[in-house]
């Protein structure tokens, strides 16, 4: 069986989508399917490469006991389009990047990653770089939501 590949993007890689990866991660590895699901996360902007977590992302993430300290943002490049089976988008205008930079015959793989958490009646997953410790926390919930939608997806249609 091949592994199911998941990326998470947001603008800059280092708020909303390293929250989502390493949650994502955490449930993956809880579920004991770690050799079945790898995650990944990426921008689609190139401010921050290099950089680590926002402080805010990382204090959210390590208070559900998720540590973010070894992931490094990067940017999405375009093998990334053949390699991850899922590419989701936490907002509508990063969405609408990956639409314009992805082959077509890949994105049918792009998604809202608020999609597999339709009781959340949320679209987006908001950004909370210039707003204060609850925006994070909210992004936290929304993310935990879509998170545990994603995960039964892909043990529904892959595993």
């Amino acid at each position: 069986m091949n592994k199911v590949n998941v990326l998470m993007v947001c603008m800059g890689n280092i708020c909303r989508s390293p929250l989502a990866h390493g949650l994502f991660q955490g449930l993956v590895e809880k579920a004991g399917l770690s050799d079945s699901i790898w995650v990944d996360s990426a921008g689609t902007h190139a401010y921050h490469v290099g950089e680590t977590p926002d402080p805010r992302s990382q204090q959210t993430a390590l208070r559900h006991g998720i540590d973010l300290s070894m992931q490094r943002a990067r940017r999405v490049a375009d093998e990334d389009f053949e390699r991850f089976d899922y590419i989701l988008a936490m907002d509508r205008d990063n969405f609408t990047i990956l639409q314009r930079s992805a082959p077509v015959q890949h994105r049918h793989k792009l998604r809202m990653f608020l999609e597999f958490a339709p009781q959340m009646n949320e679209e987006e997953v908001p950004d909370p770089y210039y707003g204060g410790a609850n925006g994070f926390d909210r992004v936290y919930d929304l993310v935990e939501a879509a998170a545990a939608g994603l995960l039964e997806e892909i043990r529904n249609r892959h595993l």
